[in-house]
């Protein structure tokens, strides 16, 4: 995000007045309370446009000067697959079927997620002098952080998509449906998250170092590298804790929409949370809450410190 500081904005971006652009009349209207006011929601309103031309100039930058492009966004996932496999089904036997298939499918919205706010974090920080020189609404920066992550994440769902279907596993059927509440879930939690960490980090500079380890940590507290069914046997009634974290709500319901663990589905411990439906609108309901409680902190917390942002880069 840091070239972000020397490029040009797109047409129509408000650029405030420096003191000697400002007018004669710039002094009893600038103290106006209520002209204040309307300044200030026009600069916390997120402008789609502005946002749409700030993802697609992070996709731009990315793939400058490669002979590959976007293709490189697609070969990601296809070598994590064959490497994954090989390491947990044929070497270390972790005894899931179609291993890589069940990792993939739990593995690319967590990548999304993680990639989104730890870019997300730094985000304002990274823009400080186009922070400090130019009036727009600030959300925008950690915003476009999460658009570029989900842009690869579609591109990488499909491709894992089509593998699916040339190795000739299930794919189709009406637990893809699952989809669309999961990523409702997953793309409110990684919004609110990142509103957050960006708000924070601009004021507090540890933030950054605390979000990776936790990060890393967080990664293991979601059942991609080994079967639900472990944390069942583990914690038995105490399970309904593990899943108010809200990233694992949404991993173990991925799985359950793309996964088919074939004639394996009823080994012992079970590979996943549940085959019937219920279980997961259930559990989802409780992260999209847990998820629109935190959207509402982070959204405050941004508001609110975002008026410092400038004195405190």
């Amino acid at each position: 995000m840091s070239h972000l500081a020397d490029a040009p904005l797109p047409a129509g971006t408000p650029v405030a007045p420096s003191p000697q652009q400002a007018g004669p009349g710039s002094g009893p209207h600038a103290m106006d309370p209520s002209r204040l006011a309307r300044r200030s929601r026009a600069q916390t309103r997120v402008r789609w446009e502005l946002l749409r031309n700030l993802i697609r100039k992070d996709l731009k930058v990315k793939y400058k000067g490669s002979t590959l492009g976007f293709a490189w966004s697609l070969a990601n996932p296809m070598l994590l697959l064959v490497v994954y496999t090989f390491v947990f089904q044929i070497v270390l036997k972790s005894g899931i079927p179609r291993f890589g298939i069940y990792l993939m499918s739990g593995l690319l919205i967590w990548n999304a997620f993680s990639g989104s706010v730890s870019s997300a974090c730094g985000a304002v920080v990274a823009n400080a002098n186009l922070v400090k020189k130019v009036r727009f609404p600030l959300a925008v920066l950690p915003l476009s952080a999460v658009g570029f992550a989900a842009v690869h994440f579609l591109l990488q769902l499909l491709v894992l998509f089509l593998v699916i279907l040339i190795l000739g596993y299930n794919l189709i059927g009406p637990e893809l449906l699952l989809l669309m509440p999961a990523g409702a879930v997953a793309i409110t939690f990684t919004i609110a998250l990142s509103l957050l960490v960006s708000a924070l980090n601009v004021r507090y500079r540890d933030t950054s170092h605390l979000l990776d380890v936790a990060l890393l940590a967080w990664f293991w507290l979601n059942p991609m590298v080994y079967a639900f069914g472990l944390i069942q046997n583990r914690l038995h009634e105490w399970t309904w804790v593990y899943l108010l974290n809200p990233m694992a709500v949404v991993v173990i319901t991925f799985q359950r929409a793309i996964y088919d663990p074939g004639g394996n589905s009823t080994s012992s411990p079970p590979i996943q949370a549940d085959l019937g439906y219920e279980f997961y609108l259930e559990h989802l309901a409780v992260a999209g809450a847990i998820s629109i409680a935190l959207l509402w902190v982070g959204f405050h917390v941004f508001r609110t410190m975002q008026a410092d942002f400038a004195e405190d880069l």
